[in-house]
């Protein structure tokens, strides 16, 4: 069957619905086709081009999501506890954390483009299922912990609203359960996309906060490093919080399901850099705003919600524990949603089960009942009384710093295999970028450690 040009000023939509997707998404060609690889196929049709603004909102998609969801509770709580503790001198960490977030989530999208499956398929493929077990098991005890600590921010936010969080968090919970079950991937998306909007209030609280900008350019562009274990500590908790395992893992499966195709994988790496930026310049206006509040009046610890709030006390006065509730509830949401879809997806792709959104219930068991198992386990376990919320939350993203490495190994040697990736594998630069990601944080994950193991003799 032959191509059909389309009319001017139109361009033929790749996306299809369809029974069940290709193993591969970018073989899916442009223009009408009646089947594909002998599965049944409803295209679309063909939709004029995006034109302007809206074509670049229409470009944004997992990239802003998968980065934004970073700036969970346990991202809120390490960025507070970091501005608090050590006011501006950790700045000049996420400037040279936000290169690494774009390098790694580029990668990611590039490799998922490239051939349309997602990280841990492609790790039982290429180095066997023992590794891919291994990566599995990294994961969901990275994820675990993590899905934890979405549901135990939700309780700390809603307590804040004045709300019990025995009655909310089973709420929040059947609530993304159906919005993933019984949800469009299309309209997930937009609702993910539309929960990012709550982290606009930082920035206006960071200059609302009047700090003093000479020590906030000199956070940023000068190195301070200190001696104590809990600097130290904290500095692994930043590196995890910001490149978190499941921002990657969702970033590529995403674009896997979005059908992304190798020729115009443009798009992709505009959202993989544009959420990163994005995202990162939320998190140092959230340690500004710490650093400007907290760190001054001389409250250096952040131990419950509460306290992280009075760093918007400068837009809203009283209402900050409101605000912040707000913000604190968004982005918990979009996180303990997105964190059991990541670790759905690196499961099934282990174990080369079906997988996805788009799917059913009957035709995607596995994916969707670990989906809810985890939503049940987090929120069941947020519920325990007596939690120290600040505290778990900075020491997951801590578990999940030193967890990183191993993901970003993988992530690098399968996208310079040139069997896999092509004209997509890294160049000399990204290979410089990304292999010094990984000694930066391993190297700061050794120190913390041998830190720690120093103070027991103490």
């Amino acid at each position: 069957m032959s191509r059909q040009p389309a009319p001017e000023g139109l361009e033929p939509l790749e996306a299809v619905e369809a029974t069940a997707l290709p193993a591969h998404p970018r073989q899916i060609q442009t223009g009408l086709r009646l089947n594909i690889r002998g599965r049944s196929v409803r295209l679309r049709g063909l939709r004029r081009r995006p034109r302007g603004l809206l074509r670049w909102l229409v470009i944004l998609g997992p990239g802003l999501i998968a980065a934004s969801a970073g700036n969970d509770a346990g991202g809120i709580a390490t960025y507070s506890s970091a501005g608090a503790k050590y006011g501006y001198s950790l700045i000049w960490v996420m400037v040279i954390i936000t290169v690494s977030l774009a390098i790694v989530q580029e990668m990611c999208a590039r490799l998922g483009a490239a051939t349309g499956r997602g990280l841990l398929d492609l790790i039982r493929e290429r180095f066997g299922i023992g590794w891919a077990l291994f990566a599995v098991t990294v994961i969901m005890i990275a994820n675990g912990g993590l899905v934890v600590s979405e549901f135990v921010g939700i309780g700390a936010a809603v307590e804040l609203l004045g709300i019990s969080k025995y009655l909310a968090v089973p709420v929040a919970a059947a609530l993304l359960w159906y919005l993933v079950i019984f949800g469009s991937y299309d309209w997930v998306e937009r609702v993910f996309l539309l929960m990012t909007l709550v982290f606009f209030a930082y920035p206006i609280a960071a200059i609302m906060a009047r700090p003093h900008w000479g020590e906030v350019a000199s956070g940023a562009f000068i190195p301070k490093l200190h001696a104590d274990s809990e600097y130290i500590f904290l500095l692994v908790g930043l590196l995890g919080t910001t490149i978190t395992p499941y921002m990657q893992l969702f970033q590529q499966s995403s674009v896997v399901e979005r059908g992304a195709a190798r020729r115009h994988y443009g798009p992709e790496r505009i959202d993989a850099y544009a959420g990163s930026v994005f995202s990162n310049l939320m998190s140092i206006s959230m340690i500004v705003a710490t650093a400007a509040t907290l760190y001054v009046l001389g409250q250096h610890k952040v131990e419950t919600a509460a306290d992280a709030a009075r760093a918007l006390e400068p837009v809203v006065g009283s209402a900050a524990k409101a605000l912040f509730g707000v913000g604190l509830l968004g982005a918990s949401l979009l996180a303990g949603a997105v964190l059991p879809l990541a670790t759905s997806y690196a499961v099934s792709e282990a174990f080369g089960i079906p997988k996805g959104v788009n799917l059913d219930f009957r035709r995607a068991k596995i994916f969707f009942g670990l989906f809810t198992f985890l939503i049940i386990f987090g929120a069941g376990l947020a519920l325990v009384p007596g939690v120290p919320v600040i505290q778990l939350l900075v020491g997951i993203q801590v578990l999940n710093g030193v967890l990183l490495p191993i993901i970003l190994v993988f992530i690098l040697l399968l996208i310079n295999d040139k069997r896999l990736t092509g004209e997509l594998r890294n160049t000399r630069l990204y290979n410089i970028l990304g292999w010094g990601t990984f000694a930066l944080i391993t190297f700061a994950v050794v120190v913390m450690l041998g830190s720690q193991v120093l103070a027991l003799f103490r």
